[in-house]
């Protein structure tokens, strides 16, 4: 049995080919449009999706399409609505640059993840990072153990900068290597230099059932290391 099919309707739905052409049209001017509220947006809303950012493009992105191909929309709704968003951004980073607030307000602050070759506890909690996956960005740095660290900062971007010990000044640290990092001891087997793996503090243990780390408290702890880092 052949299906019934319009062909016309499966292709176009209700519009007609005339609105495939005045498709055409309206996607070409919202196109140009497009680029000049970017332009207007300036160099650094092209460049930096930060939070803020990227609010202003995704409202740009949501007028922009439905002008398309929508009838009952007008080419002018949008021009309306890019004018606002732009005079809005404009706004706000005029005020951004006037106010030291308002703009850790809007943009946030820089965070430290890492300081002297340990976690900033308090301040990595608060910013809802797995230690797989920033473990991960480490290790794409050529990091294998925290030692190597001096600082990590999370800017507000998103970006990690990673500022390193001279290879003189690399001590022990938590090893971020999957194999070793999972090498999780409670009780310590034997003497060595161990680091807390929730804080990262390193000391030097003696074999016993349990120790709890003198920064953080946690029991966990995983052999350390010393490498230089390969650059």
């Amino acid at each position: 049995m052949l299906l019934n099919i319009d062909w016309t309707k499966f292709l176009i739905g209700e519009a007609d080919w005339e609105f495939m052409v005045e498709i055409c049209l309206r996607t070409f001017i919202m196109y140009f449009i497009i680029l000049i509220g970017l332009r207007l947006l300036g160099k650094r809303g092209v460049k930096q999706l930060s939070v803020f950012e990227l609010v202003v493009i995704i409202s740009l992105g949501s007028a922009a399409g439905d002008p398309m191909f929508y009838k009952e929309i007008g080419l002018l709704v949008p021009v309306l609505i890019f004018a606002v968003i732009v005079s809005a951004y404009r706004m706000t980073t005029f005020l951004m640059a006037r106010s030291k607030k308002m703009d850790d307000l809007i943009e946030g602050t820089c965070v430290y993840l890492i300081k002297d070759g340990e976690f900033s506890i308090k301040d990595f909690g608060k910013e809802g990072l797995a230690y797989d996956e920033f473990f991960s960005e480490m290790r794409q740095q050529s990091i294998s153990h925290l030692g190597q660290v001096e600082s990590v900062i999370l800017e507000t971007s998103g970006n990690l900068s990673i500022y390193y010990f001279s290879d003189e000044k690399v001590k022990y640290g938590l090893p971020i290597l999957p194999e070793l990092f999972d090498d999780c001891h409670k009780v310590i087997p034997t003497p060595g230099i161990y680091a807390c793996a929730f804080c990262g503090n390193v000391e030097e243990l003696n074999q016993s059932l349990k120790h709890s780390c003198i920064k953080c408290q946690h029991e966990s702890w995983i052999k350390a290391i010393n490498p230089l880092r390969i650059k």
